[in-house]
Formats: structure tokens, C-alpha cells, sequence
């Protein structure tokens, strides 16, 4: 039983190394529980004790499926290609012991095996960064935040990565406004009149935008707009996943030099953007999540706006729920 075991370990991870597996997956708990389930059920038959079972080569041979080893403890994370006995790279990549987690941490036999922490109770913050509530840099002067931007809308002026919008765009969409302003107002990409004037939110949605800014006791002039994307998509289609990845050095780095307390991510291509997540914006807006040091609020595009007036309530009940929190007066309430 211990040399049919051990055959049918080595032609597994055999198997597995020929399909381009480099690791052996962390194991859930219920797939450690069914193999649990499954040794104890061998051991009960053969009489074989589940320690030997787990058993694995410390130093298997170069080559064939020979059974000749030496049962000792494995190593936390063992890389297929040292269970088989094929040659390893001078540095392989090793995730992090199981040890480091201890309090997720168990073992079956001689192995040690991860079991993940049960899932938390989602929370109303989601965060968009691994940075949980601070900026990555230190603060720069406005001089030094508006020098930085002039290289960076050089730099997505010179991007060459997204060759279809690349063809077709008149000139980039940077981004317009104070480089210290508190509010970012954070879109999709640009239209045919932004890539013709080379501002964002300068068409249509736009307008309704300034309107919304303007009901809420904000002005234009007093936050930063921009998009995900710099460029304006051929006929204006939602952006791709690439290419808001592609874009992503860009506008990141316009946030971290701007370090706003808010942003307004408008429509669910800038949520998918910021807050890398693909939730709904219903089931988003109404409340604040993270990124980095800023508060975001998700509302409807001006565009959807448009095309659903019967939205503009909704986008008016988010921007009250801002003005709140910002600390300026709700408008009195129309007389029937």
C-alpha cells in the first residue's frame, strides 16, 4: 500500500508538472476535510497508518518512477518539480510558510496544510488599494504637483499601447483643475467634443455635470475632472479591461499626486477603475468606500442621466449625501 501510494503521488504531480502546474494549490478546507475523509478510509482497509500515507521524498531520483525513498517531514510549500525529482531553478518562487499564518494554519499527517480563514461579513468600505487609508508618497507643493502632471500628460500624450484608440483619437484628455483640489471628479473616457477640445466633460453629460456641481454648492473651477481613459474609444464604446489597464500608471498617478479627500466616480467604468470591482452602481452608491487616503462616492454618469431622467433623483439623493458630509447647507426644499 505505501509503494502504491507513493507511485500514484509521483505520477500525479507528474501529470501536473507536463500540464505547466509549477505549485501545489493551497487547499480549501473542505478539500482537506474529503482528504482527510479519504486517508482515514484507506487506513481503516489496508491497516497502513495515515502518517505513511502523507509521506513524501525528500530527494526524489533525476529520473523514472522509482519507489525507493525516505519518508521524513515535508517542507511547509514543496514545488511539484522537487516532489518528482526533476531539476529545480537556482531560486524558485516559494510562497510564504504556513507557519506565518498561524492562526489559519493545521496539519494532516506529516504535511502542513493551510486551511483559509472563513470569509469576513462584507463591509460597507471596499477598498481599491492595498494602501487601506493613506497615500503612498508624501504630499508635494502645488509647484511640484503641477510639474509632475506636465510629465505625465506627455508621457499618455507618447502612449502608443492601445494601437485601435491610438488611430483614431485627435489628441489625449489629461485631465483639468486645481492640482490641490479636495474633489476629483472621476469618469469614463472622452467623447467626440472632448477629444476635439482636449477637456474633459465638456459635451452633453458634461454640461448636466456643471448643473449638478452648481445645485450642490460647488463650481467647476473648484475640483479636478478626468477619466479612466485618456483617450477617446472609436465610436465611443465602453473602454475594455485592457485598456483602463493600460491607463491605469496614468490616472493613479494623478490621484496620488492630487491625494484628494474625495472622489466622485461617475458611472461604473470609473467604479471598475477606482475601486477595481464590477458591482453594480445601485448597489454601490448611498454610501462611501476607500481609496487610499480618499472617500469615494459612486453615482450614475451624466450620460446615463441623460437616457434615464428618471435617475437624476438618485444621482441628486448621492450629491446631498456629499454636500453633508462636506459640511455645506442642503437646499431648502421647493414649496408645492
Amino acid at each position: 500500500m505505501r509503494d502504491w501510494s507513493h507511485i500514484a503521488t509521483l505520477q500525479l504531480l507528474e501529470n501536473w508538472r507536463r500540464c505547466g502546474v509549477g505549485k501545489i494549490p493551497r487547499s480549501s478546507a473542505e478539500g482537506v476535510e474529503r482528504a482527510c475523509r479519504w486517508l482515514e478510509q484507506v487506513r481503516l482497509e489496508s491497516g497502513v497508518e495515515s502518517a505513511d500515507l502523507m509521506g513524501l521524498v525528500s530527494s526524489g531520483p533525476q529520473s523514472g518512477m522509482s519507489v525507493e525513498r525516505s519518508v521524513t517531514a515535508a517542507p511547509p510549500v514543496v514545488s511539484l518539480s522537487k516532489l518528482a525529482g526533476i531539476p529545480q531553478p537556482s531560486s524558485p518562487s516559494i510562497p510564504p510558510p504556513a507557519s506565518s499564518h498561524p492562526e489559519t494554519s493545521s496539519t494532516a499527517g506529516n504535511v502542513p496544510v493551510a486551511i483559509p480563514a472563513k470569509s469576513p461579513v462584507a463591509m460597507p468600505i471596499i477598498v481599491g488599494s492595498s494602501d487601506e487609508g493613506r497615500w503612498t508618497e508624501s504630499s508635494l507643493d502645488v509647484g511640484g504637483r503641477e510639474n509632475r502632471f506636465k510629465i505625465l500628460a506627455q508621457d499618455a500624450a507618447a502612449c502608443r499601447k492601445c494601437t485601435e484608440i491610438v488611430c483614431s483619437r485627435k489628441q489625449t484628455v489629461f485631465g483639468v483643475g486645481p492640482v490641490n483640489a479636495r474633489l476629483v471628479m472621476f469618469g469614463e473616457a472622452p467623447g467626440a467634443d472632448e477629444d476635439r477640445m482636449g477637456q474633459p466633460f465638456v459635451g452633453a453629460a458634461g454640461q448636466l455635470m456643471d448643473k449638478i456641481l452648481t445645485a450642490s454648492g460647488l463650481s467647476r473651477n473648484e475640483v479636478y475632472i478626468m477619466n479612466s481613459l485618456k483617450c477617446r474609444p472609436p465610436n465611443n464604446r465602453t473602454p475594455t479591461e485592457i485598456e483602463v489597464e493600460n491607463c491605469r500608471p496614468f490616472f493613479e498617478a494623478q490621484l496620488e499626486t492630487i491625494q484628494p479627500e474625495y472622489i466622485i466616480c461617475w458611472g461604473a467604468v470609473a467604479v471598475r477603475a477606482v475601486l477595481k470591482t464590477t458591482e453594480s452602481v445601485g448597489r454601490l452608491r448611498g454610501r462611501f468606500h476607500q481609496y487610499k487616503g480618499a472617500k469615494v462616492l459612486v453615482t450614475y454618469h451624466p450620460s446615463y442621466l441623460l437616457r434615464n431622467p428618471d435617475a437624476k433623483r438618485l444621482t441628486w439623493e448621492d450629491m446631498k449625501f456629499l454636500m453633508k458630509e462636506l459640511g455645506i447647507p442642503l437646499p431648502a426644499p421647493k414649496k408645492a
